[in-house]
């Protein structure tokens, strides 16, 4: 069984017992979460989707960890000009266990 999640301006496809990163959520590791906007679910045979979300089905999990992602340089350029910015970015990311997906 899986299901399509929205969070954080995005979209993932979750099933149970799956680890996912999403954008950073409130909450320390060990909390439990929920996610109440859920787009799609699926279990082999029957698919229900909703409009937008489907009003009686909700994902649960809990938090692993709260971490930073590895870092990519941003780097602008303008020929002739002499102009160059090197920047450097450390993406926030949210790790969740997926416990049990209710439809």
């Amino acid at each position: 069984m899986y299901a399509i999640i929205k969070t954080g301006g995005k979209q993932y496809r979750v099933a149970e017992g799956e680890e996912v990163k999403v954008e950073r959520l409130p909450g320390v590791a060990g909390d439990d979460i929920t996610f109440d906007k859920v787009l799609l679910t699926s279990d082999g045979e029957n698919v229900k989707i909703g409009k937008p979300y489907l009003e009686d089905a909700e994902v649960s999990g809990h938090i692993t960890c709260q971490g930073k992602d590895r870092k990519i340089l941003v780097f602008k350029f303008k020929k002739r000009k002499g102009y160059r910015k090197k920047q450097g970015h450390r993406q926030e990311f949210t790790s969740i266990k997926i416990e049990n997906i209710k439809a």
